[in-house]
């Protein structure tokens, strides 16, 4: 029996119920809360801006759950495990940091979206407005192939953990697995995906907490904080980690450790940068809450590998050797690229039960990530594609039926391209490596057409497509100079992907930066952005008066009156949604005033995070080649688990309490739907009930 057939710990009965079973449930729950949304709330899934941007209207609590929930890919898990298992306890932490700083700049570009385009649909249609048709179709490229990565990516890490769990087929796990989100997404949209992100990231939570607690208090292979501790001791004795300080899995100087987080910083800003999704999360959350909710996603995100690499990452670091772990002397290299390091150290200390969890736990990173790259890619392919260039004068209902067909069609072409990877060989971790090369070209572009106003049309292009050329030749005549070929194995290496990550997104900033300078712009102002999407505008617009309409309202008890009110709300709205070009740009100075201040704090709010965690904690214990006490590693892991406590109040409490008032209006109306909408009063409730 081959190591990877001894690791099929569950029946492929559990494979296939997992991958479509808990999908369809998610699904049905979608069509429950669809139909309560429509029913109770002003917001209609029917529309296109409700479907896509979530009516602009979502707070940042849940803003930030979705982040969590989008970042956290099956790489997340399978990724920062790997390499804590290859270059020990800084691998966990250089993974967290090298894809969190992202996140921080979101929220100044999400303040600066709200600025200058408050209602659009992607950042590629802000790319049209300033550059015209030719640029807009290199970067919708760009856009499309960076979400084609990911979303193979994800289908990639989360078959290969099936397979070796189950036995599945990993080509059907790739084809099963987007059905059941594909399937809710269509149902519910944008504010669908949110609300699953929600309840996925809960789940993941909780699991990660139980997977710390298990290892560090109940199982008896580890032996608590100081068992590990003098695991680790003996693993790095008998196999010593290269360019780490005395070979040691407990220190932050690590070599390689420290270019694998280069790597994720370039390649994360590509993977961010260009990923409709974390744009699209800007688009739907309040103007007034985007710096909050995005500065909360990135803190809660950190916590989610830091800890779980620290839990199963350490563990099967110390257990290579135990008799109990699935795979014999420790794992191959194929092994370690496919991601298998996580569910080992799980099967390793919780046997089936924990294969389950986990099973489960890399299902929910794997969905709720996916949902979000559906979404996304549905977003490009409607509005940047079919609208833009196909059919300006799209209505509502053609535009929202555009965006179910491309939901379906973008999970059939993840799930192709998934099989092509695991047909050709390429793995998780060469993909996870190499991506960046291909895409951050257009990284310092992109940054640009949002912030400064004199880049050129010029400008834009010769630096995407200048960048991605030097970023290839780079990444070759790295890996031909330093392994001698150019195969696979050698272009997966870390330094021809350092080379080629890092040639690609400078030299597209710089040579766009210069071509600008040479010949800025100085004619183009930011009104052509702002006239976006009149029609959002205007549903944006009616939807405030009938907001006001209800507040003004809402002191009398009639349920009558409610009834009235709510038709007039709905009049409302549907009087927007058919108001077409004609909306006006209308400045609001007070809210402009507002987005500028918050534009400042988000600046150096970011700048001063991204400081601590990649430069002031890590560099100086770098340098100094500190390897951790017993007393050390004990304080690192329980800040650890109370960073990941705090992670799961702001995902997990804080959007309950930031909704509090839309659910105990959607109880109330449930409630008049079953005790007799006329007869029902809030104050009458004892009496009813009684």
């Amino acid at each position: 029996m081959s190591a990877t057939e001894g690791a099929h710990v569950l029946s492929q009965g559990i494979g296939y119920g997992v991958v479509l079973g808990i999908g369809f449930v998610f699904a049905l729950i979608m069509m429950g809360l669809s139909t309560i949304q429509n029913r109770y709330t002003s917001y209609k899934i029917a529309t296109s801006e409700e479907f896509n941007t979530a009516s602009r209207s979502v707070k940042p609590g849940l803003i930030a759950s979705g982040i969590v929930s989008a970042w956290t890919w099956a790489a997340t898990l399978l990724q920062s495990s790997t390499v804590t298992y290859e270059y020990g306890l800084c691998g966990g932490y250089y993974y967290a940091a090298g894809a969190t700083l992202q996140i921080f700049l979101m929220a100044a570009l999400a303040v600066r979206v709200k600025m200058i385009a408050p209602y659009c649909h992607t950042y590629l249609e802000i790319v049209h407005a300033r550059y015209g048709d030719a640029a807009h179709f290199m970067f919708v490229a760009f856009g499309l192939v960076t979400n084609l990565i990911v979303s193979s990516e994800l289908l990639l890490g989360g078959s290969a953990v099936v397979n070796a769990f189950t036995g599945m087929n990993i080509y059907a796990a790739n084809f099963l697995i987007p059905i059941g989100v594909g399937v809710y997404v269509i149902l519910g949209g944008l504010r669908a995906t949110f609300l699953c992100d929600y309840s996925h990231t809960l789940i993941l939570m909780i699991i990660i907490l139980y997977f710390f607690f298990y290892t560090y208090s109940e199982a008896q292979l580890i032996g608590g904080m100081e068992g590990m501790y003098h695991l680790l001791q003996q693993a790095a004795v008998e196999r010593p980690v290269a360019g780490n300080a005395e070979g040691s899995y407990m220190t932050l100087k690590s070599n390689y450790g420290l270019v694998f987080m280069v790597i994720q910083i370039f390649g994360g800003l590509g993977t961010v940068m260009l990923d409709q999704g974390y744009w699209q999360r800007a688009i739907a959350s309040k103007a007034k809450t985007a710096v909050r909710a995005y500065l909360m996603g990135g803190i809660a995100w950190f916590a989610v590998p830091l800890t779980f690499s620290t839990v199963m990452g350490l563990a099967a670091v110390a257990l290579a050797t135990n008799p109990a772990f699935p795979y014999p002397g420790g794992l191959t290299t194929a092994e370690i690229d496919a991601g298998l390091t996580s569910p080992a150290g799980v099967v390793t200390l919780l046997g089936k039960g924990g294969a389950i969890a986990m099973l489960i736990l890399l299902f929910m990173a794997v969905t709720s990530a996916a949902s979000s790259e559906m979404i996304a890619t549905s977003s490009i392919l409607t509005f940047d594609l079919y609208q833009i260039h196909f059919k300006p004068d799209a209505s509502p209902e053609v535009l929202i039926r555009v965006s179910h067909i491309m939901v379906g069609v973008w999970a059939i072409v993840m799930s192709c391209v998934a099989c092509l990877w695991n047909g050709i060989g390429i793995s998780l971790n060469w993909l996870f490596l190499f991506s960046g090369t291909l895409y951050t070209a257009a990284v310092g572009p992109i940054i640009l057409s949002v912030l400064w106003r004199q880049q050129t049309r010029a400008a834009v292009i010769s630096g995407a497509l200048g960048g991605l050329c030097i970023g290839v030749i780079c990444w070759l005549v790295v890996a031909k100079t330093y392994y001698g070929s150019l195969t696979i194995e050698t272009t997966g290496q870390m330094y021809p992907n350092l080379a080629g990550n890092m040639g690609s997104c400078c030299s597209g900033t710089l040579i766009s930066v210069i071509v600008t300078l040479l010949k800025p712009d100085n004619e183009f102002d930011w009104s052509e952005t702002k006239k976006i999407n009149p029609r959002g505008r205007a549903l944006d617009q009616e939807r405030r008066r009938a907001e006001q309409t209800s507040s003004r309202n809402s002191d009398e008890p009639s349920s009558e009156k409610a009834s009235e009110k709510d038709n007039e709300k709905t009049e409302v709205l549907a009087r927007a949604s058919t108001i077409g070009e004609e909306a006006s740009v209308v400045e609001q100075p007070e809210d402009y005033e507002t987005l500028r201040k918050s534009l400042k704090i988000a600046t150096w709010l970011s700048f001063s995070m991204t400081f601590v965690i990649i430069f002031l904690i890590p560099i100086p214990m770098f340098l100094s080649h500190y390897v951790f006490s017993l007393k050390f590693f004990k304080a690192w892991v329980i800040i650890c688990v109370i960073w990941l406590f705090i992670a799961a109040f702001i995902t997990s409490v804080l959007p309950l309490w930031e909704s509090r008032r839309a659910m105990a209006e959607i109880g109330g109306g449930v409630l008049r739907d079953v005790f007799g909408g006329r007869q029902w009063r809030r104050g009458e409730a004892k009496g009813v009930a009684a």
